[in-house]
């Protein structure tokens, strides 16, 4: 395990810092902390979030003091053998037609690449799962290609679909529902991302991958017809652990 700091958030909850960067070795021992922590069922210990490079550990103060709250930290971060995270592959449908990827033209000429180009690049990528969040189920992937890598719009917009798949800086996501945005939209996807009615409502984790698949534009119509109706049925390859 790499060294860490730990830092008090509020009176109910412990933050454990690996790094101060995106880094995929940083969020992989972030992954491999929140798994060994949750399969020590700790007493007292709530919900454990992973962030790019740090992990949230929520705590009931009057069941698990901070000071035993550490001392089970350093003792799990000690164990010697890393068992990693069980990660999962995912292929989801993407359609990169103009007409539900409002930047793409645009995109593809900042970066002197032809629209299909684009494509080609963005989806060649295997995606890592960094971390979710925003909103309910939606998974921060990287790393995308150096030559798409762009800041955020100067202008954010005030609403974009649901499904929307966009870029920024080094990340790409597919947004889960309508919301403002200030990523660059090439795409969009009909997979539901979050359902209340699953056993588990995000659809994706951290430590998961995501490769995308383009698709036609009526392929698009007919497959979110399809989830529309609950019948759009995903399966992901299991990958092991990761370190």
């Amino acid at each position: 395990m790499c060294a860490y700091r730990l830092l008090p958030a509020g009176d109910t909850a412990l933050i454990v810092e690996f790094g101060d960067r995106i880094d995929r070795r940083i969020n992989d021992q972030v992954l491999a902390l929140c798994k060994r922590l949750q399969e020590a069922r700790i007493d007292g210990v709530g919900d454990i979030v992973p962030t790019f490079r740090s992990l949230m550990v929520q705590y009931e103060p009057l069941v698990i003091s901070p000071v035993q709250l550490i001392a089970q930290v350093h003792a799990v971060t000690e164990t010697p053998e890393m068992t990693g995270h069980t990660a999962r592959a995912w292929r989801l449908p993407a359609c990169y037609d103009p007409e539900v990827a409002a930047d793409l033209i645009e995109v593809a000429a900042r970066v002197s690449l032809s629209p299909r180009e684009l494509v080609e690049r963005h989806s060649a990528i295997t995606y890592h799962i960094y971390m979710l969040g925003f909103l309910p189920g939606q998974a921060y992937m990287g790393d995308v290609p150096a030559e798409l890598a762009l800041p955020r719009r100067a202008t954010p917009r005030a609403k974009i679909p649901a499904g929307s798949l966009a870029i920024a800086m080094t990340m790409t996501s597919i947004f889960p529902r309508e919301t403002p945005c200030g990523w660059h939209i090439i795409g969009r996807s009909p997979v539901c991302l979050w359902d209340v009615t699953r056993s588990a409502a995000p659809l994706l984790s951290p430590g998961d991958t995501v490769t995308f698949v383009p698709v036609s534009l009526r392929e698009y119509e007919a497959l979110a017809a399809k989830a529309a109706s609950g019948e759009l049925m995903l399966a992901s390859d299991t990958m092991g652990a990761a370190a």
